[in-house]
Formats: structure tokens, sequence, C-alpha cells
């Protein structure tokens, strides 16, 4: 068994350490391990694709059970520590970072919405109390999916920096054809993924990510929003 160390920058800033990833090449040449990481990037993507773009809601249900399975399995074949994986506890700094830059944008937006004349909330019946409980769960899924899974790959790929452009761009094409959450996730994914490089967990970016998301329900009309909905159900 050979390994490789890579270190990346957890930070621009000279205060912060720098992040070291432990690869673990077992038995296998760099050539054949880059071969299966982008064969595993490709196979997500279109697993994902599938579950937004297949025709039938039951079929995409199906995809969709299915892209987290097989994600999650490639997420943890090659063993990774649960540093790698961003599934450690967030120090103070990088949590409250976070958080801070996300509600103060949510309470920005809010004062926009207000200021052009919108209704607050825009959409009184949605989401209800149950959707928005479940959308925390759902956003800290996608979070596991985009940065423990896309962002540890392209990080390994390209290094981490340019990662963070790629994974974004990903996480707003899988929102397409709604693209008023297109642009808004490729901010956002912008946003999440360099506080993942940063500071490496997952927790307070989905927080963050819930707390943006169910901002733009609040302030953004139905018509527009479209109950967030993505690939052929926007269309629908």
């Amino acid at each position: 068994m050979d390994a490789e160390v890579k270190s990346f920058p957890a930070s621009t800033a000279a205060t912060l350490p720098a992040v070291t990833i432990r690869v673990q090449h077992v038995g296998i040449s760099e050539s054949l391990r880059r071969h299966l990481t982008w064969a595993q990037v490709v196979l997500g993507i279109l697993f994902l694709e599938c579950a937004v773009w297949a025709a039938r809601l039951s079929v995409r249900s199906r995809w969709a059970i299915a892209a987290g399975g097989l994600t999650l399995l490639f997420a943890l074949a090659d063993r990774p520590t649960v540093r790698r994986l961003g599934l450690t506890l967030p120090n103070a700094l990088g949590a409250s970072t976070a958080l801070t830059i996300s509600l103060a944008t949510a309470f920005l937006m809010v004062l926009l919405a207000w200021w052009a004349g919108g209704q607050i909330p825009a959409n009184p019946t949605f989401p209800t109390m149950r959707m928005a409980g479940l959308y925390v769960i759902w956003a800290l899924a996608q979070e596991f999916l985009l940065q423990s899974f896309f962002f540890t790959r392209f990080e390994e790929l390209f290094g981490s920096s340019t990662a963070v452009w790629i994974c974004a761009t990903i996480f707003a094409t899988v929102h397409l054809p709604n693209m008023i959450l297109t642009s808004f996730t490729l901010l956002g994914g912008l946003f999440f993924c360099e506080v993942f490089r940063r500071y490496r967990s997952i927790y307070p970016i989905a927080l963050c990510h819930a707390v943006l998301g169910l901002t733009l329900s609040l302030v953004l009309p139905d018509g527009l929003l479209m109950h967030m909905r993505v690939g052929i159900g926007y269309l629908r």
C-alpha cells in the first residue's frame, strides 16, 4: 500500500493552518486512481440528472435513491477520514463566520424585498413548518453530496481552489431550468464550497443552506420560485 499526501490551504489568511488530506491508494497507480475518480464523478452526475429529468415522479424517486446510495458508496469506498469528508464538528471561527454571513444575507434579502414593495411572506402557505424542518435535513444531504463527494474528488483532481468553482457550477446546473434557483445556487455554491474549503465541516454549511433557501421562499412569490422545482418538474 502506498499513500499520497496532499496539502491544501484552508484559507488564504496566513493565520489559519493548512488542511492536510491523506488519500489512500491501495495498490493502484496514480493514473488509474485518476480514471476511477473521474468515473465516480461522471456516474454521480448522470444519476443526479436522471433523478431530475426522468419522465415520471416514481422513476425520479428511484433514481434519487440510487444516486444517494451510489455517491455514499463511492464516498466511503477508499476509507476516507471523517476530516476529509467534512463530518467533524466545526470550529467556532468557521461556524460563526459562515452563519453570520448567511444571516446577514438573509436579512438583506428580506430588506430588499420589503423596499421593493413585495409581500412578506411572499407565500403565506409555503413552506409549512413540516416542510421547513424537512428542508433542513434535505440541505444537509445536499451538502454531503456536494462537499463530501464532489468537492473531495475535484479537490484531488485539480486542487481545492478550482474545486470550488467546478462544484458550484455543478450545483447550479442541477437546478436548471429554474433560472431563479440556478442563479442563486451558483452564488450560494461558491459560498458553501469556499466555507468547506476553509473550515472542513458540512454542518454549518447545511444550516446556511437551509437559512438562505427558506429565505428565498419568504421573499419570492411562487410564480417565480415555482415551489423550488427543478428539471422536468419545473417544466410541468
